[in-house]
């Protein structure tokens, strides 16, 4: 059964909300989203059924990375409103029995953050520039960077500064957009002020946080080069951009600050990692006295194919195991292609049983969206029936898919620009929720100018649309968390595979439930009378229930 508000552990089995605050819903008509539009919305997530909503970044923000350039951490950004809003949502959110997690940006902050504005007038070697990053250059005059490190947007991670007097100076390191410019976490200073942070919203009553590129923070001593043949992807072996052991004392430092709150009335604080990591170096974060909870990404990008969902579910289950800690399930948030467009494409992701098939290729292809609804509908099962957490990204309980054909002129995301205008970037993630009516913005603003452009065709899937469709998207979260809530076989704890041929997924968990999800063409037949739930209305012959292909269902076993 999923935690109650109360409960000790509760993200063990927590089901969470991811909400992107600039696209969730305007209640201002400025075309951006903001914390008010959330609590005007807050009744949509309790009746859905989950446990805690995340909320991706709402500090003050240049947004030149939508908010993940953070400027004051102990703020609000007034696009979303003011710490007295972000105080309501808290407030009136735990009156609900929904608890709320934040995001913590701690790999780098914006370039107008107070502190790198102090940095760039100070001298090299001071104080104000050990906070950050700062080498100085190679060549005769220091005009190459100090080592040969790319960021993950493209280019060179390093850019020169001018300094005071004038003359080209020193650089800084930047893994992310060149306005973000990385924390130096061998500096006591930063060290102590991310505790004030925690400090600072724990305080506020926010129950925890996801910390954002997790595995990313602290960098190998003396910055060596890459060797020539490596890609910004490496998060294996011996990589000095990532991974890094000097992370573990960070996040017991952070553990004991958590702790330090588990006998208030509300009860311990959590974290969740963001770390795209192979199982075996992912669990190390989930020691016990480290992080709580870390996103399982092989699980996202995982094609729809029975057998590498099998093996990335098996090595994750087991390497959570080792470490007594609890895997937490993802199907999309704000940084990835939608799960609806991501299956209706040929290749749907990373085959996990086979290493030398080819990787996915998702911007420019075709994407089959009947197919790719009836897998995300299938998947979303799999996902709430797996021991464990789990974490919906706003959109997906509406069956939203990619919008592929954003004009370039709308793109925001950083990437489009790095890259030269060869990748697209995230924007078609993160275009506004439709909430009502027959055009855009679909009662998400009064104001038609939304931040993104919202297609013409979502009618049929805004909340209040699909609210009077037994068979919608939204009807099957609703039923699927209403049993996940009220099932003692589901969250936290184990499961068995059954056996069922190669291209059938099932399981059982105790007590007394069992889940089938058929990737083959040949029909699966149940009984009947033991469905709990299914993606589809299923083909019945008497009592006997066929699972067809894509499809999936829950029994009573």
């Amino acid at each position: 059964m999923t935690s109650s508000p109360t409960t000790n552990d509760w993200w063990t089995s927590a089901v969470v909300y991811q909400v992107y605050p600039r696209s969730f819903a305007d209640s201002n008509a400025d075309g951006i989203g903001d914390i008010r539009g959330i609590i005007d919305h807050l009744d949509h997530l309790a009746a859905l059924g989950v446990d805690a909503l995340w909320i991706s970044p709402w500090y003050p923000s240049p947004m030149a990375d939508g908010g993940y350039d953070v400027s004051d951490y102990c703020d609000i950004n007034p696009d979303f409103g003011t710490l007295a809003d972000a105080d309501a949502l808290v407030s009136q959110a735990h009156a609900l029995g929904l608890r709320v997690i934040i995001d913590l940006v701690p790999n780098h902050s914006s370039q107008e953050h107070p502190w790198f504005k102090d940095a760039l007038a100070a001298a090299p070697g001071s104080m104000e520039r050990d906070r950050y990053i700062f080498r100085d250059g190679q060549g005769d005059n220091g005009e190459f960077p100090p080592n040969n490190w790319p960021s993950v947007f493209g280019g060179s991670a390093w850019q020169r500064v001018t300094e005071p007097n004038g003359t080209p100076g020193q650089w800084y390191l930047h893994f992310f957009d060149v306005s973000q410019p990385d924390w130096n976490w061998e500096s006591p200073d930063v060290l102590e002020e991310f505790d004030r942070v925690l400090r600072f919203w724990f305080d506020r009553g926010v129950d925890g946080f996801r910390i954002d590129v997790a595995n990313s923070m602290v960098k190998e001593s003396g910055l060596p080069d890459l060797p020539d043949d490596a890609a910004i992807g490496e998060l294996v072996g011996d990589s000095p951009m990532w991974d890094q052991p000097g992370l573990a004392p960070i996040q017991r430092r952070w553990r004991a600050i958590a702790d330090d709150y588990a006998d208030t009335p509300q009860g311990p604080r959590m974290f969740v990692a963001e770390a795209y990591l192979p199982h075996d170096r992912l669990v190390r974060y989930l020691e016990p006295d480290r992080l709580h909870t870390s996103f399982n990404f092989e699980f996202l990008i995982s094609a729809w194919k029975a057998s590498s969902l099998r093996t990335t579910i098996t090595e994750s289950l087991a390497a959570h195991e080792s470490v007594g800690a609890s895997a937490t399930w993802v199907l999309g948030n704000h940084d990835n292609f939608r799960p609806v467009s991501r299956y209706g494409k040929e290749i749907s992701g990373l085959d996990f049983s086979n290493p030398s098939a080819p990787h996915a290729q998702f911007h420019g292809t075709p994407t089959d969206v009947a197919r790719g609804r009836l897998r995300a509908r299938a998947a979303v099962m799999l996902e709430l029936a797996l021991p464990g957490g789990a974490y919906i990204y706003q959109g997906e309980e509406l069956g939203l898919p990619e919008v592929e054909d954003l004009p370039d002129e709308a793109l925001h995301d950083p990437t489009w620009e790095r890259s030269g205008h060869t990748d697209r970037g995230r924007d078609g993630c993160r275009v506004p929720l439709p909430w009502s009516g027959c055009a855009a913005p679909y009662g998400w603003s009064a104001n038609a100018n939304t931040w993104l452009p919202m297609p013409n065709n979502w009618a049929e899937w805004t909340v209040e649309s699909e609210q009077q469709d037994s068979t919608s998207f939204l009807a099957l979260y609703r039923t699927l968390l209403a049993e996940r809530r009220a099932n003692p076989a589901l969250g936290a704890g184990t499961m068995t595979w059954n056996e069922s041929g190669d291209e059938v997924l099932d399981f059982s968990r105790e007590p007394g439930f069992r889940c089938i999800v058929n990737f083959g063409g040949e029909d699966v037949a149940v009984d009947a009378t033991t469905v709990i739930a299914s993606s589809v209305t299923l083909s019945t012959h008497g009592t006997t229930a066929l699972v067809g292909r894509d499809q999936a269902v829950w029994l009573r076993a």
